[in-house]
């Protein structure tokens, strides 16, 4: 359940904030040791995620999805507490997106010629089991 802190800003605990990302809580733990987030501690030291923590969490899942790697998925979302503009994440993003773009229309280029090698190697290799087949 989300708590409200005494400025009544909404905050998350680590579990309720895997649990609404459907991720786990070492995930989190994970982004929070390569420096991607950095939460607040409560005097026990627990963490305290806000609602713009969320948001940060959720654009990190987002570019992972899309196969950034942490050092694209850093410069995307900016540094921690010094954060970029919308403009400029878009712009960030946009980058990483049509980079992304031509390595996937490398590949699909590169299966398409491996699936013609195959199909030809098939081929031939049936006709060549043909050939001793009939001369058996």
């Amino acid at each position: 359940m989300a708590r409200r802190t005494a400025e009544t800003e909404e905050t998350f605990t680590i579990s309720e904030l895997a649990s609404q990302l459907e991720i786990s809580p070492l995930a989190i733990r994970f982004y929070e040791d390569k420096g991607l987030l950095t939460p607040h501690r409560s005097p026990g030291n627990q963490r305290i995620y806000t609602k713009k923590d969320r948001g940060r969490l959720k654009r990190i899942l987002r570019g992972k999805r899309f196969g950034a790697t942490l050092d694209e998925i850093a410069e995307m979302v900016g540094p921690v507490g010094n954060g970029i503009d919308e403009t400029e994440q878009i712009e960030r993003s946009l980058f990483y997106i049509e980079k992304k773009f031509r390595e996937l229309q490398e590949q699909k280029k590169e299966i398409l010629i491996f699936e013609d090698d195959l199909a030809a190697l098939k081929k031939k290799l049936a006709g060549r089991l043909k050939e001793l087949r009939k001369n058996q």
